[in-house]
C-alpha cells in the first residue's frame, strides 16, 4: 500500500512529545517501532502531567520502558491554567527543537502541550504530524484537536470518518494515513500482564469490580459539583467494588478528587493517581463495567466489548457502539444500570471501529519513504 522509495541518507530524527499518560499508551507502539528501525531515531519531550509527582510521576514509567532518549520539561505548577500551560509548552519546545533540529514532530489528541508544540512547529518549518486528528468529542478539547490538526502537516488516524472530517477542514487527502488507533497494537499485545499480577502490584482485592475515570469538562465547571456528586452517590449506592482512577489536571480537577476522598472512603474504593498502560488494560480487559467521561470507557472498552456508561457531554458522539450507554447525570438511573451490569455475564462483541492492532507497522512503512519528508511546508486549504 505504501510502497514508495524509502530512505537511504542519513537517520530521520523522530521526536514524540508526551504530555499525559494517555497519550502515552497512544505513541508507545509507534515510539517502540522508531526505537527498533536502524534507518530512524528518536527523542522523547516529557511534560504536562508526567512531572508532577500528585499524578504519579508517570515520567518514570517511559523510562522503566527503555526509552531512555528523552527531555524532561516542566511546563506547569498544581493550578496554573491552560492558557498559562500552553505559553510555557511554546517557550519550552521552541529551545528543544533549536538544539535538536528534527525531521519530524509527532503529537497526538487533543491537550494543550501538543497545541503549543504545533505553534512552535509550525512558525519554525518543522514538519508535524498529528495522530488521531479528525475525531470529535463535543468539548473544548475538540477545539483543540482541530486547530492542532490545521496546524499540522500530516496526519495518521484511526478510521474513514476520521478522514472524512480532516477532508471536510481543508486537509489535503494525500496526507492523511489512516493506520487505525495505535493503542489497539498494546491492546492485541500477548504479553499483557496477568490480572493476579495487577492486583498484587496495586494492592487491589477485589473479585469483581468496576472502573471509575471522570475528568473535568473545562466549558462546564459551573456545573462539575453536581456531576461528581451524582456519580459519586449512584455508585456509592450499588454497593460494588471499584478501581478509581485520577482526573487529568485541567481546570476543575480539585473539585472531583475532593468529592472522591469524600464518598470513596470505604473498602470498597481503591483510589490511585495513575497506572501502567498494560496494567490498565488487563484491569479493564476483566472489569464488569467501566463508568465515567474517559476517552478510555468510549475506545478501549468496546475493543474488549466492556460495558460502557458515558455520562455527559465529553465524550459527545465519540463513538456509537452498542456497549456504550449514554447517560445524563440522574442519580436512579446510574444506579440501576451499575446494578444491571454487575447481576450480568455480559460482553458485548468486540469492536474495531478504531482500528485492528496493526497501526505501527503501517506507521513505520509510512515514515520511511522519501516522498513522506519531502511534503510542502506551506499548507493550502483544499476545497472539497
Amino acid at each position: 500500500m505504501y510502497s514508495l522509495k524509502k530512505i537511504t541518507s542519513n537517520k530521520k530524527k523522530i521526536v514524540f512529545l508526551s504530555g499525559t499518560r494517555a497519550d502515552y499508551g497512544k505513541l508507545k507502539s509507534l515510539i517502540l517501532a522508531v526505537k527498533k528501525n536502524s534507518n530512524l531515531d528518536y527523542k522523547i519531550f516529557i511534560t504536562g502531567m508526567h512531572n508532577l509527582k500528585k499524578y504519579g510521576n508517570t515520567y518514570e514509567e517511559i523510562i522503566k520502558d527503555k526509552f531512555y532518549k528523552y527531555h524532561l520539561f516542566k511546563n506547569q505548577n498544581l493550578n496554573d491554567s491552560m492558557d498559562i500551560i500552553l505559553s510555557k509548552t511554546i517557550k519550552g519546545f521552541s529551545k528543544f527543537v533549536e538544539t535538536e533540529k528534527p525531521d519530524l514532530v509527532v503529537v497526538h489528541g487533543d491537550r494543550v502541550e501538543p497545541l503549543g508544540c504545533a505553534i512552535v512547529c509550525t512558525l519554525n518549518n518543522i514538519l508535524l504530524a498529528h495522530v488521531e486528528g479528525g475525531e470529535v468529542s463535543g468539548t473544548v478539547d475538540e477545539m483543540l484537536r482541530h486547530s492542532i490538526s490545521k496546524l499540522s502537516h500530516l496526519h495518521f488516524v484511526s478510521n474513514v470518518q476520521a478522514k472524512k472530517r480532516l477532508i471536510q477542514m481543508g486537509e489535503d487527502k494525500n496526507h492523511i494515513y489512516q493506520i487505525g488507533s495505535p493503542d489497539l497494537d498494546i491492546m492485541n499485545s500477548e504479553t499483557l500482564p496477568k490480572i493476579e499480577k495487577v492486583k498484587k502490584r496495586y494492592g487491589i482485592n477485589f473479585k469483581t469490580y468496576g472502573l471509575i475515570i471522570f475528568h473535568p469538562v473545562t466549558t462546564e465547571i459551573k456545573k462539575l459539583n453536581h456531576q461528581i456528586k451524582v456519580l459519586c452517590k449512584a455508585v456509592k449506592k450499588s454497593n460494588k467494588e471499584y478501581v478509581v482512577i485520577y482526573p487529568n489536571n485541567d481546570s476543575g480537577a480539585e473539585i472531583i478528587l475532593n468529592n472522591l476522598k469524600k464518598y470513596f472512603n470505604s473498602k470498597n474504593f481503591k483510589i490511585l493517581p495513575s497506572m501502567r498502560f498494560e496494567y490498565f488494560l488487563t484491569l479493564l480487559k476483566n472489569s464488569k463495567v467501566i463508568i465515567g467521561n474517559s476517552s478510555a470507557a468510549v475506545r478501549e472498552a468496546p475493543f474488549y466489548g466492556i460495558p460502557t456508561i458515558n455520562l455527559g457531554s465529553r465524550q459527545y458522539k465519540r463513538s456509537n457502539q452498542k456497549s456504550i450507554i449514554n447517560m445524563d447525570f440522574k442519580e436512579k438511573e446510574i444506579l440501576k444500570q451499575l446494578n444491571y451490569f454487575f447481576s450480568t455475564d455480559k460482553k458485548f462483541e468486540k469492536s474495531q471501529e478504531f482500528g485492528d492492532g496493526k497501526s505501527a507497522k503501517r506507521f513505520i512503512q509510512i515514515i520511511l519513504t522519501k516522498k513522506f519528508y519531502n511534503t510542502k511546508k506551506q499548507k493550502y486549504f483544499v476545497d472539497i
